[in-house]
């Protein structure tokens, strides 16, 4: 006979986890979406035409304006895979195409192309500047005004480009090596500036050139035939051996010089990385940045070349200005010598503005991609160790930094050698990125949301036509640098093979420590992933408290937060955020969150601390893509009353508080105000006010009101006067002035400020970064130390 009795299973001693599937993140519009990639492809302008006509003759700017009209082509292959489920670069779409094995060869591929952007672009800024420097030592010279130091010989000194530009060069990689370490992030704020000084100096360059090309009756180049290359013996590479093959080139020349130019069109990659940030409508507005970064490529890439080449006689562009193109083309405008010169150095300042910033760009892409792999377990999570001060991924960052350093110095500074080198990395990862869009045409049936035209369509199969002709046209330029360009062939397939051996070699270490890691977390903790994280998935009251942890060995914040909340009625969510690397996917599904050793220890360390203090703290882990992004809207989602986070290592608590309350700014309504403090190691805090509330009015403010409003009611047709009343008015009254006169508000606010802070007060805790007041929304209230 079946026993009647109820069986209850023991309890779990497991510990609930939530992992959230959606990636918390950041939005931006498509015009700082098309900075962001522009400061990275607008690079290329600099140096890309000058290294082509080395190679292949004089006819180089045809070339270039090819280029840039058939990167339009592979723009679209770019905005179809991120119009797809399958988002995230090349690495991810090879990934979900062709595999695992063609995934690592391509990101092998696509690190060379990013780990040769930071040198080549360091090294042509170097060139830009030491020019400068080498062209004023004449003027000096010519005006007498060089000191006798200067004049070795009785001849005036002129630094050695190479070797000047290869330091200069280190000295920038050293800088944005510490930036990076730090975790200081480049804001698109700082992009769009770039490009909008850039902007500036294109539409002078552009204007004066077409005005000189009238005024001074200049030529075309040479046409784009066979007839009219003359490659270089470097640009021959293996072909040099084989002296009867030269006059049959034909056609094969033509392609020979397209793959000598296919530099002109790196940075595309950068499209795939911010497609994740640009703001909705996503596809739309991808769509527009993309024709932004055509046209803008177009126009300044394409046409600096072509002037430069009709303005600069061959003598001076070939031996002097080869490396440093544009600012050849500004001495050779028609005008007066000083005018040219100070357009020059304004030619310099913007070069060095957008290749300096090419060198941090290229870090922060390679330092991304090593991430995206890394959490994908083909790196081994000693990578992923964040600084134990900064949080940086700073053990990637060292690598990525080595191998520039190594590079610079092994080229010497050759500008020419660099870009021979860096085409392997373009035209691979192109090539790759076609490929696997082309192989899921068929693999995935479903709807995109936009494809490469032209498709044409037989009975029930349609026929890719365009996105066939993109990928065959990047096969066979691949193909043909193969046999092409040596230096490039040999350093690409050396670096390249050896990334694959060392992500193959780390990926089966990993996937043994990485099964080890699953069972034990889920020996300790209840996992559960969910889509979206809200009061109700967290199992918590409202007004809680969140408190953020990333160091295992310093968790005073939550010690804080639990000795000053021991109520009961106070729930405490402990979360930890996943940076994503930029580029990464917008969705996680539980497979592709692997927990690390780190991550393990965060958590059991946290358990630990609640217990000690005889609490429980509810667990979640958040991906997001910005830190602030994911502390404001996890706080909205939970409805606490209250973050909690330790002091930061890179900025001032009111430096925090400003980025926490611009993410608060950013969010959907209904958004909810909550407190933000500040935890020292020692145990002092201070707290910030996120989001609209009450300022905090001095005794002689509130007096001020009040004899205001004791003399206003003093006529009988306000009697019934309020004290509110005339701080509406006041308020309404400011603001229609302020849209009036803004400058003149903004002069009287700061002389008013600055009468009325103490001498000795320092700056007041509501200026933020940057020199700027904090908005109402993240003010700083007196910060109080408890």
């Amino acid at each position: 006979m079946a026993s009647t009795r109820t069986t209850v299973a023991p309890p779990s001693d497991r510990v609930r986890l939530i992992v959230a599937s959606s990636v918390m993140l950041s939005f931006i519009s498509f015009w700082r979406a098309a900075a962001i990639v522009l400061n990275d492809l607008g690079s290329s302008a600099f140096y890309a035409g000058g290294i082509a006509e080395q190679a292949i003759g004089k006819s180089a700017p045809w070339f270039i304006l090819g280029i840039m009209l058939f990167s339009f082509a592979v723009r679209a292959v770019y905005v179809e895979s991120c119009s797809m489920f399958t988002r995230g670069g090349v690495y991810r779409v090879v990934k979900e195409a062709l595999g695992g094995t063609f995934a690592k060869l391509s990101v092998s591929a696509l690190m060379f192309d990013y780990i040769l952007t930071g040198p080549i672009s360091g090294v042509s800024a170097g060139q830009y500047i030491v020019g400068l420097m080498n062209e004023l030592v004449h003027v000096l010279n010519d005006y007498h005004w060089l000191p006798p130091a200067m004049m070795p010989n009785g001849v005036p000194y002129q630094f050695n480009v190479d070797h000047t530009s290869a330091v200069f060069a280190a000295i920038v990689t050293t800088y944005y090596w510490w930036q990076n370490v730090k975790g200081i992030e480049e804001s698109s704020d700082k992009a769009l500036r770039v490009m909008q000084i850039t902007t500036v100096m294109v539409v002078i360059m552009l204007t004066w050139g077409v005005y000189s090309v009238l005024a001074q009756g200049a030529h075309l180049p040479p046409l784009p035939t066979p007839a009219n290359l003359k490659f270089s013996d470097d640009a021959l590479g293996f072909l040099k051996h084989m002296p009867n093959l030269l006059p049959s080139l034909g056609m094969f020349g033509i392609l020979m010089a397209f793959g000598h130019s296919i530099l002109a069109m790196s940075g595309e990659e950068s499209l795939a990385q911010v497609n994740r940030e640009i703001e909705h409508p996503k596809l739309k507005n991808l769509k527009r940045a993309a024709i932004v970064i055509a046209i803008y490529s177009l126009i300044f890439t394409g046409g600096a070349t072509l002037l430069a080449s009709m303005l600069i006689p061959d003598g001076p562009r070939t031996l002097i200005y080869r490396d440093n193109l544009i600012a050849g083309l500004a001495m050779y405008l028609s005008g007066p010598n000083t005018i040219k010169i100070v357009f020059r150095v304004f030619v310099v300042l913007v070069g060095f503005l957008i290749l300096s910033g090419a060198i941090n760009t290229s870090m922060i892409g390679s330092t991304g991609v090593l991430q995206r792999v890394a959490e994908d377990g083909v790196l081994t999570d000693w990578f992923r160790k964040p600084h134990h001060k900064f949080g940086s991924p700073s053990r990637i960052v060292n690598l990525v930094f080595i191998l520039q350093m190594f590079t610079i110095v092994a080229t010497r500074g050759n500008v020419i050698t660099l870009g021979e080198a860096y085409a392997f990395g373009v035209i691979w990862s192109f090539t790759f990125n076609a490929l696997a869009m082309l192989v899921l045409r068929w693999k995935y049936k479903g709807e995109r949301g936009w494809k490469v035209p032209p498709n044409i369509r037989i009975g029930k199969t349609e026929i890719p036509i365009g996105l066939i002709c993109v990928f065959l046209v990047l096969l066979s330029t691949a193909i043909t640098n193969l046999f092409t360009k040596s230096v490039a062939t040999v350093s690409g397939i050396v670096f390249a093979g050896t990334f694959f051996i060392i992500f193959t070699v780390s990926e089966r270490q990993n996937k043994r420590k990485h099964a080890l890691t699953a069972r034990q977390m889920k020996d300790h903790f209840q996992l559960e992933h969910q889509d979206t994280i809200s009061r109700e998935s967290v199992d918590i009251k409202p007004g809680g408290v969140m408190v953020t942890m990333r160091d295992p060995a310093n968790p005073f914040a939550l010690k804080w937060a639990l000795a000053h909340h021991a109520s009961d009625d106070s729930d405490i969510v402990v979360l930890s955020v996943r940076i994503m690397a930029a580029g990464g996917p917008e969705f996680l599904s539980p497979e592709e969150q692997n927990f690390s050793e780190h991550e393990q220890m965060l958590f059991t360390k946290a358990i630990s601390v609640a217990e000690s203090f005889g609490k429980t703290v509810s667990l979640l882990v958040v991906p997001a893509g910005d830190i602030f992004a994911a502390l404001a809207q996890s706080a909205n989602n939970l409805e606490v009353d209250s973050i909690v986070s330790g002091v930061s290592t890179k900025m001032t608590s009111e430096a925090q508080a400003y980025h926490l309350g611009q993410a608060w700014e950013a969010l959907p309504q209904p958004k909810r105000q909550f407190n933000f403090h500040v935890i020292e190691p020692n145990g002092q805090s201070k707290v910030f006010y996120i989001g609209p509330h009450a300022p905090n009015l001095s005794p002689d403010d509130v007096q001020l009101v009040h004899r205001l409003w004791l003399n206003m009611r003093r006529d009988p047709t306000v009697s019934d006067l309020h004290h509110s009343d005339i701080i509406t008015f006041a308020l309404t009254r400011l603001a229609g002035q302020y849209a009036r006169e803004k400058v003149e508000i903004l002069r009287d606010i700061r002389n008013y400020r600055a009468a009325n802070l103490p001498m000795d007060s320092g700056p007041p805790p509501q200026q933020l970064t940057g020199g700027r007041p904090a908005a109402d929304s993240h003010d700083a209230a007196p910060p109080r130390t408890r």
